[in-house]
């Protein structure tokens, strides 16, 4: 896929717990975001998950939103629909994504 050139990249991560199966293949967890530099609006994802099905259902929860105004539907949109072992993490890492790209904008 080709992304505009209105297109930021943002690494958001996250430390994951030993007992979760992410920790025997990563040492941290991280959500990559696409995302228009502008408006904020969330183009693509991905994340360090063990399968491609749970990072696709994670970018299906994440596209369309924007990373700074809807950060409390994301937060919430994740606690009502995603299950795994990583659900802090996942919350955690978005949320560290959302600082960076405040930095950047107020930059």
């Amino acid at each position: 896929m080709i992304y505009e050139k209105n297109t930021i990249y943002i690494l958001g991560t996250a430390k994951i717990s030993k007992n979760d199966p992410i920790s025997a293949v990563y040492e941290i967890f991280f959500t990559g975001i696409i995302l228009d530099r502008d408006s904020g609006k969330i183009i693509d994802t991905t994340c360090n998950m063990v399968k491609d099905v749970t990072s696709d259902f994670i970018r299906s929860i994440l596209i369309d939103y924007n990373l700074v105004d809807d950060i409390d539907q994301i937060i919430q949109e994740i606690r009502d629909r995603f299950y795994g072992m990583a659900q802090k993490a996942v919350i955690a890492s978005v949320k560290d994504a959302r600082n960076k790209y405040m930095m950047i904008k107020n930059n």
